[in-house]
């Protein structure tokens, strides 16, 4: 009896150890399918070289960003090539003319938002998406530049 629990406990710790270790390459792999959108990463740039921004702080975004309902307005007054202008991703999983498409918004359909920038350079990292991060870093310290002179 003792014989069949600790071959029981060993068979276990095998099936755990290789759990681990799928867990472990699935995590290492590299994210793909979403990449940074370069017309927003130029039209941000854009919009803070014209001072088309908010310098707020941390945290506000949630305050700040667009709701579903301005988000849909917003698509059916100027369509999704511009809804897109303001959003840092592309996830090529989903297909174009779709909000689900879009990631890592930075402004409210008027200005870039630091917040925003914030808010999607931290789950840029988060989540491994280091070109994403890099650009809201970029823009991020654009904003402080101008928002100095």
């Amino acid at each position: 009896m003792k014989a069949i629990i600790v071959k029981r406990a060993r068979v276990r710790s095998i099936a755990v150890a290789i759990l681990l270790c799928a867990i472990e390459t699935v995590l290492a792999q590299p994210r793909t399918g979403l990449a940074l959108n370069e017309d927003a990463f130029a039209f941000a740039m854009q919009l803070i070289k014209e001072r088309h921004f908010i310098a707020d702080g941390k945290g506000a975004w949630r305050g700040h960003r667009p709701s579903a309902n301005e988000e849909n307005e917003f698509i059916r007054l100027h369509g999704f090539g511009e809804y897109a202008k303001w959003h840092l991703g592309i996830d090529d999983h989903y297909p174009e003319n779709t909000k689900q498409r879009y990631k890592f918004p930075y402004g409210d359909f008027k200005n870039v938002h630091r917040c925003g920038l914030l808010a999607a350079k931290a789950r840029a990292r988060q989540y491994g998406y280091t070109e994403i991060e890099n650009a809201a870093a970029k823009l991020e310290r654009a904003v402080s530049t101008q928002s100095k002179k």
